[in-house]
């Protein structure tokens, strides 16, 4: 049997990707701030799925996923969902700060733990993560969530050159999400090519199946984000990117 961790699992992708896991017969340990979402899954699936409260931003953080990961026997995959993110154009310091606790320091805090847990036991693993096509450009509406998610980018491509020189049997998927509707994003907000979980779900776990070195999900930003690559920086920034109320 299979064994999976996903943190940030309360929630949006990372609930529905333990709920598929789950159904696909999975050994889980799943992790979020938020309880009891967790403990209900876990409660429909007994003997199944294993559940601890984890805090990202929390130095403890790691100490609680070494053990969730004793706890289920072992792990062959590590899915790192947790992340957060909001329109900021007035640049309040208490969300910019919240933004790069979670994504920076705590994304690194996760990704490096499971990296040693495969090197360190020389044991074959896969890593993925999801980050977002906000990483591709920077967006003046949400400066420290694109800057992050890029920051994600970079940190796992660093990751898989550290596994080729060290000699650790990782893959790592990087998957980079368009907008989805999840509560992550703001409700009161209408957002372009807007997709449903039940659309992104079969997707996402067909990339992390697959084990996709990157994914967009879907073919649309896929397009999307190869125009915004061929823009030039004099042009981007002089592009009228605004909120946008519904």
């Amino acid at each position: 049997m299979k064994k999976i961790i996903i943190v940030g699992a309360s929630s949006g992708i990372g609930f529905r990707l333990a709920q598929e896991y789950a159904e696909k017969g999975y050994r889980l340990g799943i992790a979020a701030r938020r309880e009891a979402p967790i403990n209900e899954l876990a409660n429909k699936y007994p003997g199944q799925i294993s559940v601890s409260k984890i805090d990202v931003t929390d130095s403890l953080a790691t100490i609680n996923l070494r053990n969730l990961i004793a706890e289920v026997g072992g792990m062959d995959i590590f899915v790192l969902v947790s992340g957060v993110g909001k329109q900021n154009p007035n640049l309040d310091s208490a969300i910019e700060e919240t933004t790069t606790l979670t994504n920076v320091m705590g994304f690194t805090r996760m990704v490096d733990e499971a990296f040693r847990y495969f090197r360190d036991g020389n044991r074959q693993g896969h890593i993925a993560v999801v980050s977002s096509i906000a990483g591709t450009k920077g967006l003046g509406i949400a400066a420290s969530y694109s800057a992050t998610k890029r920051y994600q980018n970079i940190y796992i491509d660093a990751l898989e050159q550290l596994a080729k020189m060290q000699h650790v049997d990782v893959k790592f998927t990087d998957i980079k999400p368009g907008f989805i509707s999840t509560p992550l994003l703001d409700g009161e907000k209408s957002y372009p090519m807007m997709m449903t979980l039940d659309y992104a779900m079969p997707r996402i776990v067909a990339a992390i199946e697959k084990k996709s070195r990157r994914a967009i999900i879907d073919w649309r930003w896929a397009i999307a984000v190869s125009l915004w690559r061929l823009i030039p920086a004099w042009l981007w920034k002089r592009l009228p990117i605004k909120n946008r109320d519904k």
